[in-house]
């Protein structure tokens, strides 16, 4: 019917596609926990740290006044940048860069809780709250720049 809105041509072009939001989730996250064990395993290479999973889901790691502690708190700040990056290949739009990591971070929170319990010392929480900031102020700032690209026109 002329004049309908159809649900899929909202004002934003595509409109609400839940399985899309949802692949985009499982993928920032796969990729997310990918990219934090490839940095835990150059710790094991570079400081001969044990690799295991507990390196990811439990506070027992990460130390901010401890030497061994720093190296899994780079990793996670580091994967929390390569996730910046991340959210602009994959979500594509500044706007909701905010909304995935908060997602991803609360993800991984209740994972954490699933295997180990709640994360209970302050150094975990700081240094992830700080990685969250880094990906979504980061991750905003490559999605604004790669939407303010020309669109190329045809040349005749």
């Amino acid at each position: 019917m002329p004049g309908r809105r159809n649900g899929r041509r909202g004002g934003s072009g595509l409109g609400f596609n839940p399985r899309l939001i949802f692949s985009q989730i499982c993928a920032l996250q796969c990729y997310h926990y990918l990219l934090l064990g490839l940095l835990l395993e150059l710790n094991k290479i570079f400081y001969g740290t044990s690799i295991t999973i507990e390196r990811i889901f439990t506070d027992n790691y990460v130390k901010v006044f401890a030497w061994r502690g720093w190296s899994d708190i780079s990793a996670i700040l580091l994967s929390s940048l390569m996730g910046s990056v991340l959210l602009a290949i994959i979500v594509e739009k500044s706007k909701k860069c905010l909304d995935f990591s908060v997602t991803l971070f609360l993800i991984h929170v209740v994972l954490c809780t699933i295997y180990d319990g709640m994360p209970a010392t302050w150094d975990w929480w700081v240094v992830h709250i700080l990685g969250l900031i880094i990906m979504t102020l980061f991750g905003e700032y490559l999605c604004a720049r790669k939407e303010l690209d020309e669109i190329p026109l045809l040349q005749l």
